[in-house]
């Protein structure tokens, strides 16, 4: 980058810093033109993973088991704590991330023989634990729609967590495990600055539309909550009680709240995106994130990376509370039952594919 501050339409990221793993990266020429060259473009790759749901032991984590469809996201959420996990697979969690997306074909197939295994325990399973299942190509490929009529199938409960309205096309799925206390979703909420959404979540539904889509959920009979994720400090946390009001407007029955946090190579991205599109806040964005984090941007010590310490992380907690209140939702969700979970009559493994 010429001087740090170019940007792509419709692109969280402007740049691929070197991926931690690799000793060798590329760079461009340093007379590279921006303006001539072409627009990055999003590749679908395809995942052969052998199984699909996912264990968590993070103590400070919701959930014990996740699937996720996809790896890399075409949000392109500038901030998105999943980005440093495409380094494991060879790629940059700038770029790459946003535009080499790995796609898991064979999910609904790998989540049924899983759930048909008398090794499973019946338990929830978030959508997604790191990528969002309802990203852009969910709409042609269906994966996220297959693996949840696969849950509605065994009953097993299931928790989403999405910026995308799409996850209203799936509300017949979602309905009729809801009336097994089986479903919960959660959107995210981040602004209500339109503007501010398409730099920092640029390819994300609109504030409004994600507001629909709680109201859509809700009245469809699906608990549904909102998360105020990531908050920044300095650039969006004052607009945590309007949120808040917001989405018990739109009948949301629950909210969080989860502080930015910035592990591995997402920390110099955002400070790039800082420079980029708020050189005037950069310092004071950085300087209550340091605050936050004893003098660093980032603490990755469980217990303290979602929420930070010291001043800063008590406003902001104290803030978060009061709207909560205020608006006469809880801080928790809905308890989802494992009860009517069933093994359907003939359910059985694909041949061909793992236990």
């Amino acid at each position: 980058m010429p001087d740090g501050r170019t940007s792509f339409p419709a692109r969280g990221s402007a740049m691929n810093p070197p991926n931690r793993f690799e000793p060798v990266h590329l760079e461009r020429d340093a007379d590279w033109n921006p303006e001539e060259d072409p627009l990055p473009r999003t590749q679908f790759l395809k995942d052969s993973t052998r199984t699909i749901i996912a264990r968590n032991d993070s103590p400070d984590i919701g959930f014990e088991t996740s699937v996720n469809p996809y790896r890399g996201c075409e949000h392109g959420c500038v901030y998105c704590y999943a980005r440093p996990f495409h380094e494991y697979l060879g790629f940059s969690s700038g770029l790459d991330f946003e535009t080499k997306i790995m796609v898991k074909e064979d999910a609904p197939k790998l989540l049924r023989n899983e759930l048909s295994s008398p090794k499973w325990r019946p338990q929830v399973i978030a959508m997604s634990g790191v990528t969002d299942c309802y990203q852009p190509a969910e709409r042609k490929l269906k994966l996220t729609r297959g693996c949840l009529e696969v849950l509605a199938e065994f009953r097993n409960p299931v928790s989403i967590i999405t910026k995308n309205f799409l996850v209203t096309r799936d509300i017949d799925l979602l309905s009729e495990l809801a009336r097994h206390r089986a479903a919960a979703v959660f959107i995210s909420l981040t602004t209500m600055d339109t503007e501010l959404r398409k730099v920092m979540e640029p390819r994300t539904s609109p504030p409004a539309a994600r507001l629909a889509a709680v109201t859509a959920l809700s009245r469809a009979g699906i608990p549904v909550g909102v998360l105020l994720a990531p908050v920044i400090p300095g650039l969006t946390d004052h607009e945590i009680p309007a949120l808040v009001e917001a989405a018990a407007g739109a009948g949301a029955t629950s909210a969080a709240c989860v502080v930015l946090r910035l592990p591995h190579a997402v920390a110099p991205l955002f400070v790039q995106w800082l420079a980029t599109h708020f050189p005037d806040r950069k310092e004071k964005v950085l300087n209550r994130l340091r605050a936050l984090h004893g003098g660093r941007l980032y603490e990755a010590g469980f217990g303290k990376r979602m929420a930070g310490e010291g001043v800063f992380a008590e406003q902001i907690e104290r803030m978060f509370n009061v709207a909560r209140r205020k608006a006469g939702i809880p801080g928790h969700g809905p308890e989802l039952s494992v009860s009517s979970f069933r093994r359907p009559a003939g359910a059985q493994m694909e041949l061909g594919l793992p236990n």
